[in-house]
């Protein structure tokens, strides 16, 4: 075919129809002009195979028989599925839209969560165990500090222990005995509260975190060196080599005079007292003054007496809730209470009283002083909390990949549907041309009367 651009235009189509054709032939007529001979007969071959291509088009209306089919194809068929398909890749995007949305909202939720359980524990949440270990060195000073805080308690103690009297006469016992002690001495060790005195010293165990950064090789174990230790030459037997004594075996003791053995002792030694001798005789059952183990734990840091601690602070508060109801109740009724020759306090003391307890109750029960104390008394329970806090990045890292996968398949649906839009547009424009040709086609076999075709492209 010749270059011309309107033959390039009417090929660019997925199929060449009888007018095509005969459009073709009309550029033909311009571009093989020269080759006409005197009877008006093309000699271009180009032309004879076309105007062939037309004769056999027209033998028996083939033409129009083939337009139809066309048209009815892509009427009900061609136009509806790619607009179909137009549809349903818009859809795609509509929901990966949704998705991307939603995962993203989900990963802003699972980072919240992480930020706000490390706001709980104080951390930063870069390395979770080493910073939860430096973060129980303060748990001591902050145990000690709720201790010296307890002094408002004092009045509301006082309360409880005169109403228990009261009611009970002489066979009360001591109430809340932790809580008075701790409000008095503060926050001491187990160690003293079980014997009262303060220990000597004290030896608490010490904490077994595994961190997850610690070599592997190694842990935490000491390191000596490359070197071992050399404690001398060895014996071939592998004893140990005392030097060349004598053939008996026995000791030399030096220049030591050893008193006669009917030089009489006793009364020297019993002349001499405990004190001038310097021996410190250790009394039985309090560990010679060493705090160890869970007594070198203090009050609040032990579990047990904690959780007295706590179990007290309820029932302080419990009582004075029941006062103060009692208390409005009998001002506002005016009735006779069986405890009026008990000295009690007013509405507002008793208020001030309740406030004071729960302050203390809030602060031993705080979130982050639960979740500390629970990582310095349980290993299992460094590993869980560390877990959860690593699951929550790990998810976020997740929905933050299913977000950007969604990004992705949103992208590659939008372009698809911007590969098929020109399509549609140019089978919508072929398919009208093509009705517009049938139309006419049929309007010459009945001399020219107007014809037209119900339907077809323009209500699609």
């Amino acid at each position: 075919m010749p270059a011309h651009e309107d033959i390039a235009a009417l090929l660019s189509g997925s199929y060449i129809n009888y007018f095509h054709c005969l459009k073709i032939i009309e550029i033909l007529k311009e571009t093989e002009a020269d080759t006409k001979n005197l009877f008006g007969r093309y000699g271009s071959q180009r032309m004879k195979d076309w105007q062939d291509v037309v004769r056999s088009y027209e033998k028996e209306n083939l033409y129009l028989a083939e337009a139809a089919q066309m048209l009815v194809r892509n009427i009900n068929y061609e136009i509806p599925g790619l607009k179909k398909q137009i549809a349903k890749e818009e859809q795609l995007q509509t929901e990966c839209e949704k998705k991307h949305v939603d995962y993203l909202k989900n990963e802003a939720s699972s980072k919240t969560e992480f930020l706000t359980l490390c706001k709980q524990l104080g951390i930063k949440g870069d390395k979770i165990k080493r910073e939860l270990v430096e973060r129980l060195k303060g748990l001591p000073e902050i145990y000690d500090k709720i201790g010296k805080s307890l002094k408002p308690l004092q009045p509301a103690i006082e309360l409880y222990s005169a109403f228990t009297k009261y009611i009970l006469g002489e066979q009360a016992s001591e109430v809340l005995p932790l809580l008075k002690y701790v409000v008095e001495h503060g926050n001491t060790t187990v160690y003293e509260w079980s014997y009262g005195e303060p220990p000597l010293s004290v030896e608490p165990d010490p904490v077994h975190i595994e961190l997850e950064d610690k070599d592997q090789a190694g842990g935490d174990q000491i390191d000596f060196g490359d070197n071992a230790i050399d404690f001398g030459g060895e014996t071939p037997s592998g004893e140990i080599d005392f030097g060349d004594g004598d053939a008996g075996g026995e000791i030399d003791w030096g220049n030591i005079d050893v008193a006669p053995p009917d030089v009489d002792v006793s009364a020297d030694v019993a002349a001499i007292s405990l004190a001038e001798s310097g021996i410190v005789v250790e009394e039985q059952g309090v560990g010679g003054g060493v705090a160890r183990g869970r007594e070198a734990l203090s009050l609040l840091d032990n579990t047990t007496t904690r959780n007295q601690f706590i179990d007290q602070l309820v029932e302080l508060e419990s009582f004075l809730k029941m006062r103060l109801y009692e208390t409005n109740a009998a001002n506002e009724s005016q009735t006779f209470s069986l405890i009026e020759q008990l000295p009690t306090e007013s509405e507002s003391a008793l208020a001030a009283m309740l406030s004071a307890v729960q302050s203390a109750s809030s602060a031993i029960t705080a979130t982050e002083i639960t979740h500390l104390h629970n990582v310095k008394h349980s290993p299992r329970y460094v590993d869980v909390l560390t877990a959860q806090l690593q699951q929550k990045l790990a998810l976020c890292d997740k929905l933050a990949t299913l977000a950007a996968r969604e990004k992705d398949r949103q992208a590659v649906a939008s372009q698809r549907a911007d590969q098929l839009r020109p399509l549609l547009a140019r089978i919508i424009a072929r398919t009208k041309e093509l009705q517009d040709d049938i139309q006419s086609e049929i309007s010459k076999k009945y001399k020219g009367r107007p014809v037209n075709i119900i339907g077809g492209v323009k209500f699609l």
